[in-house]
Formats: C-alpha cells, sequence, structure tokens
C-alpha cells in the first residue's frame, strides 16, 4: 500500500520525536532503535524506509530537539530587558520542572557527555544543532551590544546553567537538589543579571551624555 507524502513525513516525525525523548530520558548509548520504534507505536522494519541507520537518526533527532526549543527562546526575546530575559532562562532552566522532566529538556545537559564519545555523522549533526542554539540564545538574550562579548557572555551562562542542573538531577535527596537548584539560581541571578544591566547602561550611555549636553 503507498502512503502519500504526508503520512510518510507525519510518521517520520513521530519517529523523530521518539527520539528525542528516548535520548534525553536513556542516553544515546542506551537506547536502540527497538525502543524508538515502540515509542513511537511502529515496528522495527519500518525504520529503514526513513533512516537509513541510528546515526543518522541521532543527528536528525537532534536538530528536531534543538529546534523545539525555539518557542521559549521566543518568550525569553520578548522579555524587556538583558536582565528580565537573563532571569527567565535561569529560573526556568533552573527549575524543578525542568529537573524532574529529563524527556522534554535540554537536550544539551542530556545527551553532551554522550556526544563527546561519538564520532561521525552523529557528532557533527548535534554540533550544527548546539551551534545554531547558542546563536539562537544569543539573539534572544540580547547581553551585550557587541556580538563576540554576547557569544562570550551567553556560552558562560549556558556553561553555568548545564553543570548546575547536572548536580541537582546527581543528588539523590529531594530536599538538597531543592536547596542546589534555589543556591544557583540566587547566584547565576547576581552574576549575570548585574552584568546585564551594566552592558546595557554602558551601550546607552553616550546617547544619554548627549541629552544632557542639550
Amino acid at each position: 500500500m503507498r502512503y502519500p507524502p504526508a503520512h510518510k513525513e507525519a510518521t517520520r516525525r513521530r519517529i523523530l520525536d521518539a527520539a528525542s525523548q528516548a535520548f534525553r530520558e536513556r542516553g544515546v548509548a542506551e537506547t536502540g532503535v527497538d525502543e524508538v520504534m515502540r515509542r513511537a507505536g511502529l515496528t522495527h522494519g519500518g525504520f529503514y524506509a526513513h533512516f537509513q541507520d541510528k546515526t543518522e537518526l541521532i543527528a536528525e533527532a537532534c536538530t528536531a530537539a534543538f529546534d523545539a526549543a525555539v518557542p521559549n527562546l521566543e518568550r525569553i526575546a520578548a522579555a524587556p530587558t538583558p536582565a528580565a530575559r537573563t532571569r527567565l532562562l535561569i529560573d526556568s532552566y533552573l527549575g524543578a520542572r525542568h529537573r524532574d522532566n529529563r524527556g522534554s529538556g535540554c537536550l544539551v545537559v542530556a545527551v553532551g557527555a554522550d556526544m563527546a564519545r561519538l564520532q561521525g555523522a552523529a557528532r557533527r549533526g548535534y554540533a550544527a544543532g548546539f551551534s545554531r542554539h547558542l546563536e539562537r540564545l544569543g539573539a534572544a538574550l540580547r547581553l551585550s551590544p557587541d556580538p563576540a562579548r554576547n557569544r562570550e557572555r551567553v556560552t558562560q551562562l549556558m556553561s553555568s546553567l548545564v553543570g548546575a542542573l547536572l548536580f541537582a538531577r546527581a543528588v539523590d535527596d529531594p530536599a538538597a537538589s531543592d536547596a542546589m537548584l534555589q543556591s544557583m539560581r540566587r547566584q547565576l541571578r547576581e552574576q549575570f543579571c548585574r552584568d546585564a544591566s551594566a552592558e546595557s547602561a554602558k551601550a546607552t550611555a553616550p546617547a544619554n551624555d548627549f541629552m544632557r549636553a542639550f
């Protein structure tokens, strides 16, 4: 039976969504094609009508997962100031909901260690998606008017967030994990929101001085 192109595309999307969730919950190495297809409600044999192998699936699932973050980045970008945008990211990323829902959370913290062990197309696909994600995050946060400085600060912030969430997920005591998230939210707000406000003030200082002169 021949299916229309729309049906095939929808099926492919189901597989990618299932893979993205499974990789984040279980890790790339621990997730086989059988598991992905079971989650998608499909048989193992149907996999090869859409992907050559698991490597291709990994690369495309990573792309899909990074693309799925775009609505959240748009919500952050809509906040009125750099400090407000930064706080929104910190509070949502280091929240209990994000910690407890790995399957729908950040791909970087979920599979970053796996990707460091892979080679070839899977790693290249992840790396390309991650690079686009950092660019989108930088465009959303706008921590500095200088592009190089903005990317540097965004990379520092993202590294801090990933590390903090990894620690909070690794702690077996829920109360200790909650305390860790609360402490890191406070520290990162103090560091990055303050710096974001200072960068914004510095960027507008010449215009303000010009107005005072008249």
